[in-house]
């Protein structure tokens, strides 16, 4: 039986479904497998993640019986040879014609994760050098342009295990894959900055979304270049360059400048190495896809006028704003590659070497993998926008959706300026002028179109990580400028599903679970505590009448009242379902999504109440506002034994390590058979319901790591990491990618939740406010976390039984540290 080990190694078949995301935030990205394969190739501003073009590496390596080629590659993972989703001629069913797959690569491989960076080990028997492959792309905290750069680093490293001098040819080969469909305009030319190679597409028929380049140089003196691949047909391209590369030879060829265009480029390295040295050839690869054809969401044409109208019809990305072209890209990469290289392993060493338990470790790291994937987009005044995730060809769910990046725990800390810019766009474009926010903003940003539910849970989630963010950034400024607004939001959450002013919500409240709650429930309720008591400190600080203070106030200790004697049934918080005697008139004339209340449903609805609630059920999600609360820095918004005993029962109940006698009709695919995960909801005192909340049935990442640094926060530190672990377990490389947290859609935004291991572990948080280290901790011992504020980052902890913090990079402002 494997057992997996955390941060460790992914080989054999472990090391099957390894695909390892490098690019900039919000600017595309290329995956790096585990057998040393790229693909995953998403560079247009759009999710392509089964794009895998004809891009490898080789070596071919004299020898005393003469050369032996091999692609720098492990063997072809045995799922793709009939795998799926492929084009007509270019499918399992005709062979995979067009693939590499049939030249010969080496025997094994291996893969290690070290986020940003990732280590592909290669051996054969037959090859007298060991080969490693070491990808990775700029990550810098608190630096969001470098971090967002269109660019990938492989650095292939090979070393002479025998003790007589090899001779070898290294080489970077890859067709025209930026050539669109139908046009015979692109170019391969060369390459300005060091020796290389540029696939070229310009716009083809007034299309200037089509345009786009692709490079990929060296700067290693004794490089050449091949700019002109063999022009023929069939697979003649492919045999002639492979003819090149088994002999071993390194030809300079310049662009051709008529007839058809050139059908792909290599480069060429000769390295000799002598007996036990070692030779890095370190291969830049950079992207600029300008413009885009891309417009998501329902926008309000009446706001926009004229050339504005025009200007903002579709997506730019951020890098377009601040490069003029590819080569500028390029430059920029050539000559800041050693100090992006720095100062990203710099984040590394901090950050892998805290004393964080292995599991959170990879989990937390994994997960940032997010950020470089095509979920996320920057636009060229510098604002993210994000899918929820992303499908085979195109995102998943659009619109930083509120709910949604609710969970994620990861950009407010590490790149604060980023998360403000999501606050700016949800209470600005996402927000009209009664309050009401649309939890899917338009993209490119724009004023949002207000023709649906606003979302309870993400926009009281928005008013509590308003609070955040400036408590984070230490910014009071920017908290004045946008108060206005968050008090306008609440005002309308209140009217909207409170309008008692009990502090609850009773009238029917969208949520995350793409349902409306009918009644006071513990999930959405919480944040609504949470909510009024961030806006209540935040309205003192804002210089509000004390009037106001104390009204949202008074709201949040009377619905905290609620919840602790009406909801809280001695485990756990459920949900009181009311429908009758409410300002909204019936579920089935309320305006919902696919809720469909055919004759048999409108008759369950009598026997039941509305479909989609939850009940007496014990919900995953069931305090989600006392967590929102510990990450934002408010405290206790519950009891803390209640909230306590609610985790337990989440732990106690919902926790499976074997699904296979568990019933799931509806999304199977995240966690089923004989594995393991964190049930969104069961009946453990019975009063299931008929048609309980569409996905209760499922296993979310993001909520599973909700949960566990909750539970870490509270000092139960191994039911939290057991979770952790059953759901890591997941990822094991030979049936999921670990690098690939999927809910609806891969790359998950939700799954960023898992950063909150760390505050929930370490018991750590820095307010730079009042520019307080609180320290809280939940192990005992000495111990050490990774800490990133607005002004640095490194590591703090306990040493010697005293509080420390160790500054890596930047500054941290600790007038005093408080012992919790």
């Amino acid at each position: 039986m494997h057992t997996k080990s955390y941060n460790g190694i992914y080989e054999g078949s472990h090391n099957s479904h390894v695909a390892f995301p490098l690019g900039g935030i919000g600017a595309g990205n290329i995956c790096l497998e585990g057998t040393g394969a790229l693909s995953h190739f998403s560079l247009r501003n759009t999710p392509d993640i089964m794009n895998e073009p004809m891009v490898f590496s080789a070596i071919s390596v004299k020898g005393k019986d003469g050369r032996i080629a091999r692609v720098l590659e492990g063997q072809v993972p045995t799922w793709k040879i009939f795998s799926r989703g492929a084009e007509q001629f270019a499918g399992p069913g005709n062979g995979l014609s067009g693939k590499h797959y049939g030249l010969p690569r080496f025997e094994s491989s291996s893969f290690q994760g070290r986020f940003p960076f990732g280590t592909v080990e290669l051996r054969d028997p037959q090859i007298p050098v060991e080969a490693t492959i070491t990808g990775w792309s700029p990550f810098i905290p608190l630096n969001a342009d470098d971090s967002s750069l269109p660019a990938a680093a492989l650095e292939f490293t090979f070393a002479n295990r025998t003790d007589e001098a090899v001779e070898l040819v290294y080489s970077f080969n890859a067709a025209q894959f930026m050539a669109v469909p139908n046009a015979d305009n692109h170019r391969v030319l060369r390459a300005e900055s060091g020796r290389g190679f540029v696939l070229d597409q310009p716009a083809v028929d007034g299309k200037p979304w089509e345009q786009g380049a692709f490079s990929a140089f060296t700067d290693h003196p004794g490089a050449r270049v091949d700019c002109a691949w063999f022009r023929g047909g069939w697979f003649d391209s492919l045999t002639m360059i492979w003819n090149d590369i088994e002999a071993g030879r390194s030809s300079e060829k310049a662009p051709f400048n008529e007839g058809r265009p050139g059908p792909g480029a290599s480069i060429f390295v000769p390295l000799t190495l002598q007996p036990g040295e070692r030779q890095t050839v370190r291969v830049m690869l950079s992207w600029f896809v300008p413009e885009t054809n891309q417009s998501e969401g329902s926008a309000d044409q009446a706001s926009a006028q004229g050339d504005d109208q025009q200007a903002a019809k579709y997506h730019k990305p951020w890098y377009a704003g601040r490069y003029a072209d590819q080569s500028a890209v390029s430059e920029y990469w050539f000559r800041h590659y050693d100090r992006l290289r720095e100062e990203s392993k710099r984040f590394t060493d901090t950050i892998y070497s805290a004393t964080l338990p292995a599991e959170a470790a990879e989990a937390i790291t994994a997960n940032l993998s997010i950020l470089k994937s095509p979920t996320v987009l920057r636009q060229t005044d510098g604002r993210l926008w994000a899918w929820e995730g992303c499908f085979d060809k195109g995102g998943s769910c659009h619109g930083t959706c509120t709910h949604v990046w609710n969970y994620a725990q990861a950009i407010p800390h590490l790149f604060p300026e980023l998360e403000r810019g999501i606050r700016n766009t949800e209470f600005g474009e996402g927000q009209d002028e009664q309050g009401h926010q649309n939890f899917r903003v338009p993209l490119p940003i724009r004023p949002a179109k207000h023709d649906f539910h606003a979302a309870s849970d993400g926009q009281l989630g928005g008013i509590m990580k308003v609070y955040r963010e400036w408590r984070i950034g230490g910014d009071s400024e920017w908290l004045l400028a946008i108060w206005p607004k968050v008090k306008q939001s609440l005002d309308y959450c209140i009217e909207s599903w409170d309008p008692d002013r009990a502090g609850i919500l009773t009238e029917p409240h969208h949520n995350t679970y793409d349902i409306e709650f009918w009644g006071p429930d513990g999930m959405c309720s919480s944040i609504y505590l949470g909510a009024l008591k961030a806006a209540s400190l935040m309205a003192q600080a804002a210089g509000e009448a004390s009037e106001t203070c104390e009204t949202y106030d008074a709201m949040y200790r009377q619905g905290r009242a609620y919840l602790e004697n009406e909801l809280f049934n001695g485990e756990y918080f459920e949900q009181k379902i009311i429908w009758e005697g409410l300002r909204t008139a019936s579920p089935l004339d309320a305006q919902s999504w696919t809720v469909n209340y055919s004759p048999e449903a409108t008759e369950l609805l009598q026997e039941e109440g509305p479909k989609y609630q939850y009940g007496k059920g014990c919900l995953s999600d069931g305090i989600i506002g006392a967590w929102l609360a510990e990450m934002c820095g408010l405290g206790d918004i519950l009891n803390r034994d209640y909230v306590r005993s609610h985790l337990l029962s989440i732990h106690k109940y919902n926790l499976k390590h074997d699904l296979s006698a568990h019933a799931n009709p509806q999304r199977p695919g995240y966690a089923l058979g004989h594995e393991g995960g964190l049930l969104l909801c069961t009946w453990p005192r019975g009063g299931e319901l008929a048609l309980p909340f569409v996905y209760s049935n499922e296993v979310w990442t993001g909520i599973e790591y909700q949960v566990a640094s909750h539970l870490l926060s509270l000092g139960c530190i191994e039911e939290g990491m057991e979770i952790v672990r059953v759901c890591r377990d997941r990822y094991d490389g030979q049936t999921r990618n670990p690098f690939d947290e999927y809910e609806c859609g891969h790359w998950y935004a939700r799954a960023l939740a898992s950063y909150g291991l760390l505050q929930g572990w370490s018991g750590i948080r820095y307010d730079a406010v009042d520019r307080t280290l609180y320290v809280s901790p939940n192990v005992s011992g000495d111990y050490s976390s990774f800490l990133c504020t607005a002004g640095g980052y490194g590591l703090a902890g306990i040493r010697d039984g005293v509080p420390f913090v160790t500054v890596k990079s930047g500054a941290i402002d600790i007038e005093r540290i408080e012992m919790v």
